[in-house]
């Protein structure tokens, strides 16, 4: 054990919880400490050779058949009500334990299309079909393999210690956050219907740019709307020596393209975040022939619904004028479709979670990060209830990797979703079931 993680445990067994009162205000009961502490040391063995198992065998999104039969299996094992196939592969997990309040943890399931190269002894081989009849390699490289087992400890040591709480915990083992839907899928399917709704919404995800055995945080916007827009520019072909004869829809798209910028430059205020970025476009096939029409796609990134609107309406607008300036002979086709909505991370909630992990933890191994501008459907679920959520980050990286490319001059750490991304086990594992269950606890141990 690292000095780190035994300073960790050290928090656990011996500070007190005092956290902010708006919130929650709540003390570990006797014996709640010692016993997260006990849980955790003596099954990690166990929670690694999981995580490796899920690791070596990852599922692509809807297809998490074979990681949701094992997530099952392990929470009934604990003596959970469970429940699957919500929403999909989706699986819930109930252990109701008297009066009190009732939380939510969520943990994702489904891998990436990319073939692993980490070298690691447990490293992906699996390989699949995708719909285009693309042969890929599969892998965890978002670590949804580390909130799997991050869920599924945070579920043993709750049952382990259920004498020491009251409430209700509800813990979601989510399919397709990466291709988007899984939340939603499961909110269609009943699950704040169907299942006990909870005060409060908890997950985790890891983060390529901590050490393992660190917390991070950020409250307010966390992560972004997400949405993708289709375009197809009509324009009216001919040959390359008599561009006159033509209407170009190559040189259309261009000025589409560049009038887009504007909408981040010149429409949106400038304090409130937003991105417009052209990802694909195609158009044309041979040198000389001018095409009769372009496609582009687009992705679309803000925080606040007003921006949203701002920028999908611009989109259509700015298009549709540009098209009509080059004398298009119809209309440009706009096809929107609103994805993911943005997370946000409750303040109360995370100043509230904030004092439990500088307790438990200790203030260094507690980090402020910044808001990014990816996707994350967890945000669905407090959004869709109007309560508080947090998702939180844990540090992935070890230690000496980490500060080794601190160096000047040294190669930047693989992101996720890279090929080579590779998590530190057994300390990131730790830190992340120690601060599930603590936070978990602190929320049982209040009043709603």
């Amino acid at each position: 054990m690292n000095k780190t993680l035994a300073a960790a445990l050290a928090f656990v067994l011996g500070v007190g919880i005092s956290v902010r009162a708006d919130v929650v205000h709540a003390e570990f009961r006797p014996g709640q400490r010692e016993a997260v502490a006990k849980w955790v040391g003596e099954h990690m063995d166990g929670l690694v050779d999981v995580c490796k198992h899920i690791h070596a065998n990852p599922e692509l999104s809807r297809y998490e058949e074979k990681t949701a039969a094992l997530v099952a299996e392990h929470l009934r094992k604990y003596g959970y009500d469970v429940t699957t196939n919500v929403g999909g592969h989706g699986v819930v997990g109930v252990l109701r334990n008297g009066t009190g309040p009732t939380v939510l943890v969520r943990g994702d399931m489904d891998a990436l299309p990319i073939t692993e190269e980490t070298g690691l002894d447990y490293a992906s081989r699996v390989r699949a079909t995708l719909p285009d009849g693309t042969v890929t390699g599969v892998m965890h490289a978002c670590g949804h393999d580390v909130h799997t087992t991050t869920l599924l400890g945070t579920a043993g040591v709750l049952s382990t210690i259920r004498d020491q709480w009251r409430g209700t915990v509800v813990l979601v083992a989510q399919p397709a956050e990466e291709s988007g839907g899984g939340a939603e899928r499961m909110i269609q399917d009943g699950l704040f219907e169907r299942f006990p709704r909870p005060g409060f919404c908890l997950s985790l995800h890891v983060s390529h740019e901590m050490p393992a055995g660190q917390v991070g945080y950020h409250s307010g916007w966390a992560a972004a709307n997400v949405d993708a827009v289709d375009i197809t520019i009509y324009g009216r072909g001919g040959h390359g020596a008599r561009p006159n004869d033509t209407v170009d829809p190559i040189v259309t798209a261009a000025y589409v393209i560049t009038q887009l910028q504007t909408l981040v430059s010149r429409r949106v205020d400038p304090t409130k975040p937003a991105v417009v970025t052209v990802g694909a476009i195609h158009g044309g096939s041979r040198h000389n022939v001018i095409p009769n029409e372009v496609t582009m796609k687009l992705t679309v990134r803000s925080y606040q619904e007003d921006v949203r609107r701002q920028l999908l309406d611009g989109i259509r607008q700015i298009t549709t004028d540009v098209c009509t300036s080059f004398g298009c002979p119809r209309p440009p086709k706009v096809d929107i479709r609103e994805g993911l909505p943005a997370c946000y991370n409750d303040p109360d909630l995370t100043a509230a979670a904030v004092d439990v992990f500088r307790d438990v933890f200790g203030a260094d191994n507690v980090v402020e990060r910044p808001a990014g501008m990816g996707g994350e459907d967890f945000g669905m679920f407090a959004r869709h209830l109007e309560k508080p959520g947090l998702q939180i980050s844990l540090g992935s990286v070890a230690r000496e990797r980490y500060e080794a490319s601190l160096q000047p001059g040294a190669e930047p750490l693989p992101s996720l979703h890279s090929s080579k991304y590779a998590v530190d086990l057994r300390p990131s594992l730790q830190t992340g079931v120690t601060a599930m269950s603590t936070l978990t606890l602190s929320l049982l141990n209040a009043a709603e």
